[in-house]
C-alpha cells in the first residue's frame, strides 16, 4: 500500500508517539523490543491474532475474556503471572490487540509488570481506535464502578488497521461511533455529519479520514493534559451517566451505547443550564446508533436513585462532589457541579425522551 494512504497523527508530551491509520497495518507492525507478550480477547477473529503472531513472533500469547469481562483485578493477576512464567524481561513489551477493554487491560498490565514495560496498542474496533487505544489511560473496573483502578501509561505506538473493522457486526461498529460523535460535539463539529453519513462504514470512503480526525481531537487534548488535570476531562462528555448505566446493568449495556445515552442526558443538562439546545444532535445519533432499549435490558423501571450512587463515584468527582462535562455550544465544553434538582428533573425528561424516540 502506498505510504501516502496511511494517516499519521502525532501525540506529544513527555512521551511522544505516533498513531497510524490505514488498511493492512497489522502485517507491517514492528516493535523495537526482542521479546513481547501479545494480549487479545478470546472472541477476536483467529485470523487477526495469527497475522500479528506471524509479524511479531511474540514470546507468549494470552487470551482474555471478551469485552469488559477482562477488566477485573482477577484477570489482571492471571495475566501478570503468565508474563512472569514466560520470563518476560524488563526490556520486553506488552502488546494489546483488540477492542477498548482488552487494550485498557493490556496497558495496565504493562504499567504494573516489573514496574513498567513498553506498551503498544493494535485496536481492532472503532471504539478502540478513536478512544481507548490513544491517550495512555489504562485500567480495570471494580464492582463499585467503571475504571476505578488504573494508571496513565502511554503506548510507544498505535496502529489502527481499518481492515480489522470489516469483521465487526454493524451494531459494534455503531457502538464505537459514539466516541467519534462525542469528539464532534466537544471539539470538531465537522465529525457530526460525517459520522451519521451512509459513507461512514467499514470500507466506506469517509472511514479512514473520519477515524484519523476523531483521533486527532483526542491526541491534541492528551498532548496538553495527559493526567486529566484540566481539559482532558472534557473527553468524558456523556460518560458520567454512561458509566452508571454500565454499572446498573453489570456491563450488559455496551460502553458505546451507554455513551450514546449519556450524551443525550448531558445535552439536556447543558440546555437546562443555559447552553445551546444540542439535543437534536444527540437524538439524531441515538436514532442512527439504535442502542439496546432500557426495556430489553430489564430497566423499564429505571430510577434516578439507581444511577446516582454510581455517578457519585465518577472519576471527575472531587471532595465537593460530582462534576459534569457540559456544553455552552458545539466545541465549547466546560465542567460544572449540577444542582441535584436539575439532575433529577432532566433524568425524568431523558427517560421520557427514550420512551418516545423514533
Amino acid at each position: 500500500m502506498p505510504a501516502n494512504k496511511v494517516r499519521q497523527i502525532e501525540v506529544g508530551g513527555a512521551q511522544p508517539y505516533r498513531v497510524e491509520v490505514g488498511a493492512g497495518l497489522l502485517g507491517r507492525v514492528r516493535v523495537a523490543e526482542r521479546r513481547a507478550a501479545l494480549i487479545h480477547p478470546e472472541d477476536l477473529p483467529a485470523g487477526l491474532v495469527e497475522q500479528v503472531q506471524q509479524t511479531l513472533n511474540p514470546a507468549v500469547t494470552i487470551s482474555v475474556p471478551a469485552r469488559d469481562a477482562c477488566k477485573t483485578l482477577e484477570v489482571m493477576a492471571g495475566v501478570l503471572s503468565r508474563l512472569a512464567q514466560a520470563n518476560l524481561p524488563r526490556d520486553g513489551a506488552v502488546i494489546g490487540l483488540g477492542g477498548g477493554a482488552a487494550t485498557d487491560l493490556a496497558g495496565f498490565v504493562a504499567a504494573a509488570y516489573l514496574r513498567g514495560v513498553a506498551f503498544y496498542t493494535l485496536p481492532t474496533t472503532l471504539l478502540g481506535m478513536v478512544d481507548a487505544a490513544v491517550g495512555g489511560k489504562t485500567g480495570v473496573n471494580l464492582p463499585e464502578g467503571k475504571n476505578l483502578v488504573g494508571a496513565f501509561w502511554p503506548p510507544k505506538a498505535v496502529w489502527c488497521d481499518t481492515d480489522a473493522l470489516n469483521s465487526l457486526p454493524p451494531a459494534v461498529f455503531r457502538e464505537g461511533a459514539a466516541e467519534a460523535f462525542k469528539h464532534g460535539l466537544i471539539s470538531d463539529p465537522s465529525l457530526l455529519e460525517r459520522v451519521l453519513s451512509p459513507e461512514f462504514r467499514p470500507g466506506g470512503p469517509l472511514l479512514e479520514q473520519t477515524v484519523a480526525d476523531a483521533i486527532a481531537v483526542k491526541a491534541g487534548v492528551v498532548t496538553r493534559d495527559l493526567t486529566e488535570r484540566g481539559e482532558r476531562a472534557y473527553l468524558n462528555f456523556g460518560h458520567t451517566l454512561a458509566h452508571a448505566l454500565e454499572g446498573v446493568t453489570q456491563q450488559a449495556l455496551a460502553h458505546g451505547e451507554a455513551v450514546g445515552y449519556g450524551m443525550h442526558y448531558a445535552a439536556r443538562l447543558s440546555r437546562a443550564l443555559g447552553g445551546a439546545d444540542l439535543t437534536a444532535h444527540t437524538r439524531a445519533f441515538l436514532r442512527w446508533q439504535r442502542p439496546q432499549s432500557l426495556e430489553a435490558l430489564g430497566l423499564d423501571g429505571l430510577t434516578y436513585e439507581q444511577v446516582s450512587a454510581y455517578m457519585a463515584r465518577d472519576k471527575k468527582a472531587d471532595s465537593d462532589g460530582v462534576r459534569f462535562v457540559l456544553l455552552h455550544d458545539l466545541a465549547r465544553p466546560y465542567l460544572l457541579r449540577v444542582p441535584e434538582n436539575v439532575l433529577r428533573e432532566e433524568f425524568a425528561g431523558w427517560l421520557s425522551d427514550l420512551r418516545t424516540r423514533e
